[in-house]
């Protein structure tokens, strides 16, 4: 008998950009900030997706180590605090790109902030060269200006590189009416417009990450990052979790 072929999947999309929390990698029973098996984890799905042919883009926030707002509650001023968190992107980003490069993956780590030590500058044809060469562009440092969100650093260098979607990669299997977790009685949205979102005060992403998917008229899929191959299927074009879109 004649071995049963597996049809691998097709990509939907070309070139995608990838928001990840830096939440998630976290451990959250002993609250260590960089869980090495939740990094190999992300950098297995990673793979899966990219040898699809998808070329990947990713920014990663740096909620696990330091976050803006929270530097004001220990005497830190705002604009100082934002870049102690730009500051902990980097060091995300700088972890992922060694979780990848140890699973085969050539990778570039792009800072808004120069360090040249570290990383490379920003640059956006030298960014659209790298995914050309089918490396993975991790940017880092959010938009390298305070009171900007990573989530509006993503929507940002999306726009920049031409992406066909923005997949903000969460721990929820997408967007609900209410806290899935404080109200049983919250029910999921397949599909919503940006409007929509912004009207009902959603908060998938903040209202100038919202704008600029808008105006550049790119989807957002919100999904269970951690949800076994959610992410492959996301890339396939199946339907998972919530698309944001016109």
């Amino acid at each position: 008998m004649a071995a049963k072929r597996t049809t691998k999947p097709k990509p939907a999309f070309r070139r995608i950009m990838l928001k990840l929390s830096g939440e998630a990698f976290q451990n959250a029973q002993t609250g260590e900030s960089l869980d090495p098996e939740i990094l190999q984890s992300v950098a297995a799905q990673i793979k899966r997706v990219r040898a699809l042919g998808v070329q990947i883009a990713i920014v990663v926030g740096g909620g696990n180590i330091f976050r803006g707002i929270t530097g004001e509650r220990c005497g830190v001023d705002r604009t100082t605090g934002d870049y102690m968190g730009m500051l902990a992107t980097v060091i995300n980003s700088l972890a992922l790109q060694s979780a990848l490069e140890a699973v085969g993956i050539h990778t570039r780590v792009l800072t808004a902030i120069n360090m040249p030590a570290v990383a490379e500058p920003m640059i956006r044809r030298r960014a659209m060269r790298h995914l050309e060469k089918d490396r993975v562009v991790i940017f880092a440092a959010g938009t390298g200006n305070p009171y900007f969100s990573t989530d509006s650093a993503a929507a940002l260098r999306a726009s920049e590189i031409g992406a066909d979607a923005l997949f903000k990669a969460t721990k929820v299997d997408g967007v609900y009416t209410a806290d899935p977790k404080k109200d049983p009685t919250a029910k999921r949205y397949t599909k919503l417009t940006y409007l929509e979102a912004l009207t009902k005060q959603l908060k998938v992403m903040d209202a100038a990450a919202f704008s600029l998917c808008m105006e550049n008229k790119i989807p957002i899929l919100v999904f269970n990052f951690f949800k076994e191959n959610e992410i492959l299927r996301a890339a396939s074009g199946k339907p998972v979790g919530t698309l944001v879109t016109e």
